[in-house]
């Protein structure tokens, strides 16, 4: 019988299928091939005897958190308390983008922002809009639930940032456990313990442990480089083809964070992910 694991608790899976729902453990020739179940795969199952059998080929995988088959991650990134860092969400989106995963921007509160603060901000919104991504603040709820209609979506982002919170405004009655911020740290206490599946508005969506550090595994330089998306629009007209926009002349990657096209902090975040 074929289904999805919606949830993954230590050595227990829980496995949904057009039958029904069943609690799995993996095959022991799962383990010997050094092969693991993760929350979101396809797989092969004994509804008899609660095994998996088989993991069905992915279409992608998140390593942390550790969930495969992903249409969308909804980036979940706060503004004030832990206070906004583009060098994690440009991350967030580079390794969206390398997995094709499609990435969703979500700021929480912008309501503890000052008015320079706001202007700061605003500007930073129009421009990762202008080079393609989705941009929402948590308080446009109604916008927020559209997106998730048949789709399988990971709420990622910095710890602290208000994924749990926000998951609770688009399906009141989940009631997930939230975690107060920690000063000291300025980042937030993980507050959710196991990676599950919730049936969202039509789509399924995954609630994850936060996090505040993110390496990029099994990317080379030129992986990071090709996924920074609005580089790609001038690449052709630097001298060489493999530019990476560093040290070499002529470079329109360049020319373009001087006159202000590419926000340089972005550029900066692309240098400083290559060291």
């Amino acid at each position: 019988m074929q289904g999805k694991i919606i949830k993954q608790i230590s050595n227990d899976y829980t496995v949904k299928s057009s039958d029904g729902v069943f609690v799995c453990k993996a095959r022991g020739k799962l383990r010997n091939l050094g092969l693991s179940p993760i929350t979101g795969d396809e797989v092969i199952f004994d509804d008899l005897n609660k095994y998996i059998l088989e993991i069905l080929p992915r279409r992608n995988e998140l390593k942390r958190p550790a969930v495969a088959n992903v249409d969308m991650a909804a980036v979940i990134t706060s503004l004030k308390e832990p206070d906004f860092s583009s060098n994690l969400l440009d991350k967030f989106l580079v390794i969206c983008e390398y997995n094709r995963i499609k990435p969703v921007i979500i700021f929480t509160k912008y309501d503890l922002l000052n008015d320079s603060e706001i202007n700061d901000i605003k500007s930073i919104i129009s421009y990762y809009k202008k080079i393609g991504y989705e941009v929402y603040l948590n308080s446009e709820i109604d916008k927020i639930k559209r997106i998730f209609t048949g789709k399988v979506c990971v709420f990622t982002g910095q710890s602290g940032a208000g994924k749990s919170t926000l998951i609770n405004k688009i399906k009141p009655g989940l009631n997930l456990k939230t975690g107060e911020i920690s000063l000291a740290l300025n980042r937030g206490k993980h507050t959710t313990r196991h990676t599950e599946l919730i049936e969202v508005n039509g789509g399924l969506v995954a609630d994850t442990p936060g996090f505040s550090a993110l390496e990029f595994t099994d990317m080379s330089k030129a992986d990071i480089r090709d996924n920074f998306i609005e580089f790609n629009l001038y690449r052709d007209k630097c001298q060489f083809n493999d530019c990476f926009h560093i040290h070499e002349k002529k470079c329109e990657v360049k020319n373009k964070v001087l006159d202000g096209s590419i926000l340089k902090s972005r550029y900066d975040n692309y240098l400083n992910f290559l060291k």
